[in-house]
C-alpha cells in the first residue's frame, strides 16, 4: 500500500514538473513580466528558466495582445497575438518575456522543455 502512495505521489509530481500551465487576466495598459525575472515577476515563474524552453501562449480574451521578447534589456522580438490564436513563443536561457496591452486581455500559458 506504501509503495502505491509513493509511486502515485511521484507520478503526479512528475506530470507537475514537465508541463506548467498559467492563466492570467490582463488590465488595460498593462506591461507584465511573466519570464526570466524570478520570483518577483509579475505573472508565471517559467519552469525551465535554465534551459531553453517553449511558451506556448493563447490568446482566450476578446482583444490582441503583444509580446515582448528581450535579453538583458535589449528588445529581441515582438509579436502581436490576436484573440483565439495560439503562438509557439521560443524562450532561449535568459530570455525574458513580456506581455502588453492596451485593453483587457485574457492569456493562457503552457511552459515546455525545449528538447535537443
Amino acid at each position: 500500500m506504501k509503495k502505491s502512495v509513493l509511486l502515485i505521489t511521484i507520478i503526479m509530481l512528475f506530470g507537475w514538473y514537465s508541463y506548467s500551465q498559467f492563466i492570467l487576466e490582463l488590465d488595460p495598459s498593462t506591461s507584465m513580466c511573466i519570464t526570466g525575472k524570478g520570483p518577483g515577476q509579475d505573472g508565471a515563474i517559467n519552469p525551465y528558466p535554465k534551459t531553453d524552453s517553449y511558451a506556448i501562449v493563447k490568446n482566450i480574451g476578446k482583444n490582441a495582445i503583444s509580446i515582448r521578447i528581450q535579453k538583458e534589456g535589449k528588445i529581441l522580438k515582438e509579436i502581436t497575438v490576436k484573440p483565439k490564436v495560439t503562438k509557439k513563443v521560443e524562450l532561449l536561457k535568459g530570455y525574458e518575456m513580456y506581455f502588453d496591452n492596451e485593453l483587457k486581455a485574457r492569456v493562457k500559458v503552457d511552459f515546455k522543455p525545449k528538447k535537443s
